[in-house]
Formats: structure tokens, C-alpha cells, sequence
């Protein structure tokens, strides 16, 4: 088992009168940590999968006392996908408010239809969480610094997800099977979408962009398709934690681009593997967009486990000067260029850095873990 760095937060949560919500990508080892977390509990918890048509059934807008039959004696009640059930979020509040003390948890797959059925009725009910795929402080943490350091290069390539870690001899029909099964099935599952061609068309696109500007008319042209089904299907793409957009920073001065976003994908495996490029870094000529994608998919995770709030952006003028990444918290600016090559020369542009004070930082292949770890 790879210890995951939410346990212990989640630990304290139980039984603490609030509903637990767990969402991310599917095969990301949700699951397996709720149940690695309720092994004390294994006789008081009953399991529950919304996947199950015969659960879907069962939690049919029950009423009370129903409910009550249904979770008995026990003292946890773990819905997994609970997004696949109808009202979950309305029979959620009834446990909450009316059968304490037993602690009820939902993991989901789906943001948006987890958070679409469970926001409102669990407003001030519930405390939510995100699984990714294994950060690299987790996996540093798993094998050590050296064997960590060794392996680099393979995670750039062939990414995280727990199961590509666990069968490294088969990571390539892994990642294969995680992107036909969950990005062209689920996807299209979950967003209602039609035409399975578009969406792959699409997330090639995008995975061929990642460290460029996106422009949606650009993305039409590419995939036959109008500017505006490309946001939506890019929207439902991102709720489906396969992809991440990144906003333009701007603030005072007139010629920066204030529209474009950047595009990334949360893992670096699922972005290879869509456009089937899984070689070595030795005979790649994307390096470049592979460190971006893997130093961004891991700030993600640092900030989101460790409950940071930060504004992320990137930083580019007219004049195409320009800024990786920028973040900001607590009202300071943060501006971070990356260069896998450490010999490669750094610089900021003195109008960024004077226009807002910012605090800038050079993240290179010697370097990386002190943005990426704790």
C-alpha cells in the first residue's frame, strides 16, 4: 500500500457530525483507501455501490425510517459512486440530520454529478476532499529519494495512476485500458455526449497543446466542431478530472492577454497515452511539455492536500513576454518559470516582476521538489 497524504486529515473527520465526501478520477484508489481507513470498523460499516442497480433501488427516495432498516446497527455507511444514485444528496441530508451518530461517506467519480446532487441539500453538512493520482511526495515517500530520483523519467512518460505503479511491466496496456475505458466511455457516460470521435479528436488536440495558449476557434478547426461545443465538451472534460484549465493573469497593464487559458492534463501517463507517445524522454522532442504538465499536475496536488488557497495563472503579453506559471496567495504574486534543463538560462520579465512585486522562482530538474513536496 502507498500511504496517500489525505489519511490522517480524513481520519479526523469521522464522526464528526458532517457528511465525508471523497471525489476524483476513477481508478485513483478511492476505494481502497476509504476501506484501508474503516479496517477498525469493518463489522459497523456497511458498503454500498452505486454502480449496483439493485442499491439504486434500495436508496429510491427512502424515508426515514427505511433508512434506519437499511444502516441498522452500523456506524458507518459507505456509498461508493454514490453520484449514480438518484436524490443522493436529499436521502444524504436525512442521515446527516436524523440518524447521528453513524458517520456516512460518498466517494464519486464525477465531480460535476456529485456536487450537482450534493451541494445544496449538504451545505454546511459535509467536508469534501479530492484523490488524485499519486503525488510524487507519495511516491518519494514509497520507495525513497534515490529509487524516487531514479524513476523520473518513467513518471514524466508513463504517470501515476496506482495501478501503472503497481504493474510496471504492463504499463503501457495499462494506460491503454485506463484511457479507452474511463476517457471515451466514461466521458461520454457521464456528459451525455454523442460522438466518441469529437471527444477523442479533442483530447489529442489538447494533449498535443499542453504548455500552449488554446484558442477555442482553433480547436473547432482542428475537430469539426463550433467554438462553443469545444468549451462545453472541454468543461465536462475537466469535471471529469481529465484535464485542468489555466486562466490568464492580468491586472494593470494594458497589452497582456487577458482571454487564453493554458490546458493541462492531471496525469502525464493519460496525456501520453491518448496520442500514443509512451518512448522514452531519451527520443522524445516534448520534454519540455512533459516537465510543464508533471510540475503543474503536482503543485495541483500540494495545494489541494494541504488546503493552500491559491489564485494559479500564466502571464503573457502582446509582446510575447511571458511568465509559466503564476500564483497568487494572500495577496502575493508568485511567478515560477520552468526549464527541465538546469543549465538553461532563467529569466523574468522586468515588467511582470515590477508591475507586481512579484517573488519569482526558476523550477528546473535539480530543483523541482521544493515545489512539488512539502
Amino acid at each position: 500500500m502507498i500511504r496517500r497524504d489525505i489519511e490522517i486529515p480524513l481520519l479526523k473527520k469521522f464522526f464528526d457530525k458532517k457528511a465525508i465526501i471523497l471525489a476524483g478520477p476513477r481508478q485513483v484508489g478511492k476505494t481502497t483507501l476509504i476501506n484501508q481507513l474503516l479496517n477498525n470498523y469493518k463489522d459497523e460499516t456497511i458498503f454500498l455501490n452505486g454502480d449496483d442497480p439493485s442499491v439504486r433501488q434500495l436508496f429510491n427516495l427512502p424515508n426515514v425510517e427505511q433508512l434506519r432498516q437499511i444502516i441498522g446497527k452500523s456506524k458507518i455507511v459507505f456509498i461508493d459512486e454514490a453520484q449514480r444514485i438518484s436524490d443522493i444528496g436529499l436521502t444524504s441530508k436525512i442521515i446527516v440530520d436524523q440518524l447521528q451518530p453513524v458517520q456516512l461517506i460518498l466517494t464519486g467519480s464525477s465531480a460535476f454529478e456529485l456536487a450537482q446532487q450534493t451541494n445544496e441539500p449538504l451545505t454546511g453538512r459535509k467536508w469534501s476532499y479530492h484523490l488524485w493520482p499519486i503525488s510524487w511526495q507519495e511516491w518519494q515517500n514509497h520507495i525513497g529519494y534515490v529509487k524516487a530520483e531514479q524513476d523520473l523519467e518513467n513518471r514524466l512518460v508513463f504517470g501515476f495512476y496506482p495501478d501503472v505503479l503497481n504493474r510496471p511491466a504492463d504499463q503501457k496496456e495499462v494506460l491503454n485500458e485506463l484511457t479507452e475505458s474511463y476517457l471515451y466511455k466514461d466521458i461520454l457516460i457521464y456528459g451525455n455526449l454523442k460522438k466518441p470521435d469529437l471527444v477523442q479528436k479533442l483530447v489529442q488536440a489538447l494533449a498535443h497543446q499542453v504548455g500552449n495558449e488554446v484558442v477555442y476557434k482553433e480547436l473547432g478547426e482542428i475537430t469539426g466542431m463550433d467554438p462553443k461545443t469545444v468549451g462545453h465538451y472541454i468543461e465536462i472534460l475537466e469535471k471529469a478530472f481529465v484535464i485542468f484549465r489555466l486562466p490568464a493573469f492580468s491586472r494593470n497593464l494594458r497589452d497582456e492577454i487577458k482571454t487564453n487559458r493554458k490546458i493541462y492534463f492531471y496525469d502525464n501517463g493519460i496525456r501520453n497515452a491518448v496520442i500514443g507517445q509512451l518512448q522514452p524522454i531519451s527520443t522524445r522532442q516534448d520534454i519540455g511539455a512533459l516537465w510543464e504538465n508533471f510540475l503543474m499536475s503536482e503543485r495541483i496536488k500540494l495545494l489541494d492536500y494541504n488546503k493552500i488557497q491559491a489564485q494559479r495563472y500564466f502571464w503573457r503579453t502582446k509582446q510575447q513576454q511571458e511568465v509559466d506559471y503564476v500564483e497568487e496567495i494572500e495577496g502575493q504574486i508568485y511567478g515560477f518559470e520552468f526549464k527541465w534543463n538546469p543549465k538553461r538560462s532563467i529569466r523574468f520579465s522586468h515588467t511582470f516582476t515590477e508591475a507586481y512585486n512579484s517573488v519569482n522562482k526558476g523550477i528546473t530538474r535539480e530543483n523541482f521538489r521544493e515545489f512539488v513536496m512539502k
